[in-house]
């Protein structure tokens, strides 16, 4: 299984915006050079996480993006169920395109369901504050400072 790169690069948005300090209104551009990633998408995936309320967008010249909730209320799996726009991991998860001819017979589908339930279960158990300890914030932000550092030269 693979996830999308709307998912990864959500969850690396809401990482920088987690390390930032709370008041801190961050650019894409900031964001993007950062991860070395494309501003382009990057805007797409704010816009999702803004659509769905984990981040604030402030438009204009001075503008930026800011989480939008405390890092405690903002539970991966629910981020994981925003952004990822097909958790049908196998054709058959979708009845209205589903061809497989085995379907009524075949055994895989529930196992491949109880995987996919297995894994949002995992992120249900962890908040953004969990992968950002103070320890942790300070270390994330220190190295964005270095990429970002790096990028502009």
């Amino acid at each position: 299984m693979q996830l999308t790169l709307h998912a990864d690069y959500a969850y690396r948005t809401l990482l920088y915006l987690g390390s930032q300090p709370p008041d801190r209104v961050v650019s894409t551009e900031e964001i993007s050079r950062a991860y070395g990633i494309s501003k382009h998408h990057l805007v797409r995936v704010i816009q999702t996480l803004s659509v769905h309320g984990y981040v604030d967008v402030n438009p204009g010249r001075s503008g930026g993006v800011a989480l939008a909730r405390e890092a405690h209320l903002i539970r991966l799996g629910d981020v994981m169920r925003s952004v990822e726009s097909n958790l049908k991991i196998v054709e058959c998860f979708d009845p209205a395109t589903n061809t497989c001819p085995i379907i009524s017979i075949c055994d895989l589908k529930p196992v491949l369901g109880e995987a996919l339930n297995a894994f949002l279960a995992v992120l249900d158990r962890y908040t953004l504050a969990d992968l950002l300890s103070r320890r942790r914030r300070t270390t994330l932000s220190k190295a964005f400072e270095v990429f970002n550092d790096r990028n502009e030269q």
